[in-house]
């Protein structure tokens, strides 16, 4: 049976799914309640690093989806 998609691709397709949950881990944290404040919700981490490495994630599941062996 053929597959659209090379080793390669399905590869690259679980490393980008990886590098989407440990962005969606990167933004999980205690949230801010009825009774208490908490500022780390505005945190760098949970705000800017967090979302821009799923971003990342998903920009290299398209590269993977997309990815085509060249043939010489």
């Amino acid at each position: 049976m053929k597959y659209n998609m090379d080793k390669i691709n399905l590869i690259l397709i679980v490393v980008s799914t990886l590098i989407i949950l440990v962005g969606l881990f990167l933004m999980v944290g205690e949230p801010s309640g009825a009774t208490e404040y908490n500022p780390d919700i505005f945190s760098t981490r949970r705000i800017t690093v967090g979302p821009m490495v799923s971003l990342a994630g998903f920009v290299l599941m398209i590269v993977a989806i997309m990815y085509k062996k060249r043939n010489k």
